[in-house]
């Protein structure tokens, strides 16, 4: 009986595979595979290539000698910065770039030591806890949608993840305040990110079809549906306690001055130390980018990308890049750091922590060309904006032009140019995406154009499939 069932299977997958023809004009034929051959073992100096490149790191080996003279950090404009920060292995870049921006300025304001930083596992807490929230009350906000409907598809395959942009810093800062890194310092899973991610969205994917079942029961009133919501959100809340830790609701903390002395001693809320230590006007702080392939001018919006559900989706006003540069370089000279965010992995050179599109001659290697434009790039998911840092520095020529910039990252200070990286102003413009700009570096012209209603993105959109 067994053996008649499996013939039966395969007849049947035949039968399926025979009623879809194939157009096989498109395929590979073994002449032309031989004529591929043919082509790469006429030339001698393939085999050379081969051996070299089979070998060795392809980096090492498409190194632009040509483009190997003295490496020079200095900038003529930087922002003092303080203590280089690590986010280990997490993807956490956006919210130790935010926390970075306001923890200058918190240091500067009150005379606080150089090390001092705000707890990034505290708000890390939380922005599971509320993306998990924001996922289930979009499978609820999405029932009437098949599984086939691409909201729904992208919602599964996007539950949850590390990554994130500065919105997400100022509605998690507003709605749950902050606290010292030393009242909730960091464990081995908010270092290493990786793990604990992959089993709360293993659980929220199993809770999304949960919920959506149980909106196919006639009868299934809203209460009940938030109730076996909660539920789920109170699994997901042990889970990152046990791996977080739980975030205090009061401590007593001693606040010191840059010199180690003691100033007082005081007991706190983690709001209390939000309005005492940051206190920020969210606000003023506003959202461009470079987005060559789509109209400037216009502030776009995109769905769905926000960490809170009753925050803000990110809202940007698309500019050219010498827009850009000048509102950068009015705030550096104000002595105001910027998130900026990038696609850090192109043409970086790790060793010296410099950027640059001539660092790299893959072509010469290859014996080829690669040639598309940002527009290309980011149009075909080539390019995107990958990882975020702290816009801290740049170098003006005698005409007041950029030749440099300089970036504080937090991968340790023992990685890049002293935990620095920095960048040419040719590397700037093709792989620059993200900076929040506060506004009084804005023109009030520019500034005018964020009153535009904004033209609403799908999340899946092509310039936003990396994931800073």
């Amino acid at each position: 009986m067994k053996k008649f069932f499996l013939i039966a299977c395969a007849a049947a997958c035949m039968m399926a595979l025979n009623a879809q023809p194939i157009d096989k004009n498109g395929g590979l034929s073994m002449q032309q595979i031989s004529q591929l051959r043919g082509s790469y073992e006429s030339n001698p100096n393939n085999k050379a290539m081969r051996n070299a490149i089979n070998a060795n790191e392809i980096n090492k080996l498409a190194v632009n000698y040509d483009n190997r003279t003295a490496f020079d950090p200095n900038m003529s404009n930087t922002v003092p910065s303080k203590a280089i920060t690590n986010q280990e292995s997490s993807g956490r870049c956006w919210m130790f770039t935010g926390m970075n921006v306001l923890r200058n300025k918190a240091i500067r304001k009150y005379d606080l030591p150089a090390d001092f930083q705000f707890s990034q596992c505290y708000t890390f807490f939380y922005d599971q806890l509320e993306k998990a929230n924001l996922f289930l009350q979009a499978i609820l906000d999405n029932r009437a949608k098949s599984m086939e409907d691409e909201t729904v598809q992208w919602l599964f395959k996007n539950p949850l993840g590390d990554g994130g942009q500065f919105t997400g810093v100022a509605n998690l800062m507003t709605k749950y305040g902050v606290v010292p890194k030393d009242v909730m310092p960091e464990t081995y899973n908010s270092n290493h990110t990786s793990k604990i991610s992959e089993l709360i969205k293993l659980k929220l994917r199993e809770d999304g079809l949960i919920l959506r079942d149980m909106c196919n029961n006639k009868g299934m009133t809203e209460q009940k549906l938030q109730a076996t919501k909660m539920e789920m959100l109170e699994t997901v809340y042990r889970m990152l306690a046990y791996t977080f830790g739980e975030p205090p609701t009061e401590f007593t903390w001693t606040q010191r001055n840059s010199k180690g002395e003691v100033v007082s001693t005081e007991t706190y809320t983690p709001m209390s130390f939000y309005n005492k230590f940051v206190n920020q006007d969210f606000s003023q702080y506003y959202m461009i980018m470079n987005d060559p392939t789509r109209e400037y001018y216009k502030v776009y919006e995109i769905q769905y990308d926000r960490h809170v559900y009753d925050g803000q989706n990110w809202k940007y006003l698309n500019l050219p890049m010498n827009e850009i540069s000048q509102m950068a370089i009015a705030s550096i000279k104000d002595s105001t750091m910027m998130y900026f965010s990038c696609d850090v992995a192109k043409f970086l050179d790790r060793d010296k922590g410099y950027m640059d599109v001539n660092n790299y001659d893959y072509g010469s290697l290859f014996g080829t060309t690669f040639g598309m434009d940002k527009k290309q790039r980011v149009s075909t998911y080539a390019s995107g904006s990958s990882h975020a840092m702290t816009l801290c520095g740049v170098d003006l020529d005698a005409n007041g032009k950029p030749t440099k910039w300089m970036v504080e990252n937090s991968w340790g200070s023992n990685r890049g140019h002293n935990g620095f990286l920095i960048m040419t102003d040719e590397w700037f413009n093709e792989y620059m995406f993200r900076l929040v700009v506060e506004a009084k570096y804005i023109p009030a012209a520019t500034l005018k154009l964020f009153d535009q209603k904004p033209i609403l993105l799908p999340a899946w959109d092509p310039l936003f499939a990396f994931e800073e």
